[in-house]
């Protein structure tokens, strides 16, 4: 997919598995001046396994990177969903927080999405860091992997539903709070990049359910019935890692 500056070039692939709903990555390829992925495994309804997440932003001076097994279900508070998805990776993902370090401040906003063995970090780009990254990636994707393959469906209907709304909340949040929004609009324009969020990236977000951003997340609600647009509407933001080496949540809950 070429864009307006005819320099950068867009890159869309998805795939369907059993067990996967989605399987896709978005590439934006700028040369030197600036490389983009998006990659995401989204499970079916009938599996709760947590939505395999990387989304990593480069340009000559500066990587940005969220790496995760992004949980269906808050880990702050269910306690035993913790266990049963991150329990045996806390080692893996205490190996990787040391070398690639929390990175600075982010919004506690966002924090229910993610997992005690998330990966934030920023860095001056580097060969070196990028190797480093790039073990992490196929580190936490074969551990994803493995999840999907011991994985057994759920049975209880009522559990499904569950399944259903919570990854419907957390595409809902995805899509109105991507960050790459802005850049998408920048080169492709407003409505193909509302097409590419809604669709593509966080394709679920209006055909698994029919409640709205401000049906899961009221606080962001304005006195004009619109959503706030704001980074961070509640809570802190958080400048070190807020969960210690065994997995435990230390900071303030929102």
């Amino acid at each position: 997919m070429k864009v307006k500056d005819d320099k950068t070039v867009l890159h869309a692939l998805s795939y369907q598995a059993p067990k996967i709903r989605l399987l896709r990555s978005l590439t934006i390829d700028g040369g030197s001046a600036m490389q983009v992925l998006d990659f995401a495994g989204i499970p079916e309804p009938m599996f709760d396994m947590p939505i395999f997440c990387a989304n990593f932003f480069t340009i000559p001076s500066l990587s940005i990177i969220v790496l995760d097994l992004n949980p269906m279900y808050d880990t702050r508070t269910q306690q035993d969903y913790k266990e049963k998805y991150y329990l045996k990776l806390l080692p893996l993902g205490q190996k990787y927080a040391e070398l690639l370090p929390w990175g600075d401040k982010i919004t506690s906003e966002s924090l229910s999405f993610f997992s005690p063995i998330v990966i934030w970090t920023k860095f001056a780009t580097s060969q070196t860091k990028h190797d480093v990254l790039f073990s992490a990636f196929r580190d936490y994707f074969k551990a994803w992997l493995e999840l999907v393959d011991q994985a057994l469906p759920e049975t209880n209907s009522l559990q499904i539903l569950h399944n259903k709304e919570a990854q419907h909340r957390y595409l809902t949040w995805r899509a109105e709070k991507d960050p790459g929004h802005p850049l998408l609009k920048k080169l492709v324009g407003e409505d193909l990049a509302r097409d590419l969020v809604r669709n593509f990236l966080f394709e679920g977000a209006d055909s698994l359910g029919t409640k709205t951003f401000l049906d899961y997340f009221p606080e962001y609600r304005r006195e004009d019935g619109s959503v706030n647009q704001k980074r961070s509407v509640i809570g802190k933001s958080y400048e070190t890692r807020p969960w210690n080496s065994n997995g435990e949540f230390i900071g303030e809950m929102s």
